[in-house]
């Protein structure tokens, strides 16, 4: 087994439940500290729900300096008994790693330390720093990990000029897609009043559901954007529906609606609030009389174009693996939506992702050391860089 495989099997050995770190950060650290990171714990959250963040750097600060960033934390297994096998005991069968994590993403995480070890043995003295921003608390609420972390970054003037953030986002092999950016998620729980009543006496009741049924109808329908060349159009969905005393003659007095934004660059969450806002009011509804509407900005979209970061990572995989990488910025958030606010390039890369969340979640062995060397040969690409650049 190489290094990057043996690393990842001792962090999915460790049950690193959100937000429970189970001591993958000490692991992590240890070696970091080994190759000559600096190591830092900016831990946060209250005791019931403490998480882990580790922040550490190779380097004076004073260079132009690369951020690899991930989560230890993974998500609950499901029914232990729907698995083949244990998992938080790392197995190989059929040429895979099974394990909850193996995918989403401590394969990431090995690779990048692997990957870091193997560049400073042949580049002792970088041209660029290197820092690791890793946190228990991305599967999870996402309220003191990363989000965290770069508030203090922030306050203290550390530089970030670039960062990779493990995510796994390949499809049938490791470096056939990026992510070079995210859409940005609002969400939104609107709370239609009407007036309870006896269903056989409508005109003393007022139907809440009758009264939001125009306008939901016209918030499906509406075309918030036409998305652009990096980015899906912006999609408005319903996620629940709630309305009713679970009797068949109750008129309900109050329905609420839980509805989300996926948006892209085109749209900003003010814009989209406005216009929410514009649809009720022409059918009716006046907020505090006839609405309550609570907003959740979960991440502001984010999108770094072809240049520095990009063109080294793409290279980076077409040298190891011969593919010509995908840029995308589909799926779900991820926290790059927070080191984006104070870095300018950012984008993903991992291993493939179609067990994440999964019973039976595994990575191939044949995609692991791909990984670790794409994530080296982008190190020495960005240290070349930095040694040419006035």
């Amino acid at each position: 087994m190489n290094d990057t495989t043996t690393l990842t099997e001792a962090l999915i050995a460790r049950p690193s439940v959100t937000p429970d770190d189970a001591g993958c950060l000490d692991l992590i650290g240890a070696r970091l500290q080994a190759a000559g990171f600096a190591c830092e714990r900016l831990d946060s959250g209250p005791e019931t729900f403490r998480v882990s963040n580790l922040w550490a750097r190779h380097g004076s600060g004073k260079q132009a300096t690369l951020v690899w960033a991930g989560h230890t934390d993974v998500v609950p297994t499901g029914p232990l008994e729907a698995w083949t096998h244990d998992p938080f005991v790392p197995t190989h069968d059929s040429g895979k790693l099974f394990g909850r994590g193996a995918s989403d993403m401590k394969t990431s995480l090995a690779a990048m330390v692997v990957a870091c070890e193997q560049f400073l043995a042949e580049v002792p003295a970088p041209a660029i720093d290197i820092a690791f921003l890793l946190t228990s608390d991305e599967e999870g609420p996402a309220k003191d990990g990363t989000v965290v972390v770069c508030e203090a970054l922030k306050a203290r003037g550390e530089r970030l000029d670039w960062c990779i953030v493990g995510e796994p986002t390949s499809v049938h092999r490791t470096g056939d897609m990026i992510k070079n950016g995210r859409r940005g998620t609002l969400s939104g729980k609107l709370t239609v009043k009407g007036i309870q009543g006896h269903i056989a006496y409508p005109q003393l009741a007022k139907n809440p559901i009758h009264l939001a049924a125009p306008a939901l109808a016209e918030l499906a329908a509406t075309v918030w954007d036409a998305g652009n060349e990096f980015f899906p159009p912006t999609s408005w969905q319903i996620s629940n529906i709630h309305g009713g005393t679970g009797a068949s003659n109750v008129i309900p007095g109050t329905v609420v609606i839980d509805f989300n934004f996926r948006f892209s660059t085109d749209s900003t969450p003010e814009g989209l609030q406005q216009r929410v806002a514009d649809i009720l009011a022409r059918h009716g509804l006046q907020p505090s009389a006839d609405y309550d509407l609570a907003w959740t900005l979960g991440g502001r979209p984010f999108l770094t174009p072809p240049g520095t970061l990009v063109d080294a990572v793409r290279s980076a995989i077409h040298e190891e693996t011969g593919i010509d990488t995908e840029l995308s910025t589909t799926g779900g958030t991820s926290d790059g939506r927070f080191i984006a606010q104070i870095c300018p390039q950012v984008v993903e890369l991992g291993p493939p992702n179609a067990t994440i969340h999964k019973v039976n979640e595994h990575v191939a062995l044949a995609d692991i050391e791909p990984l670790t060397a794409i994530y080296r040969r982008t190190l020495h690409t960005l240290h070349r860089a930095a040694q040419t650049s006035p």
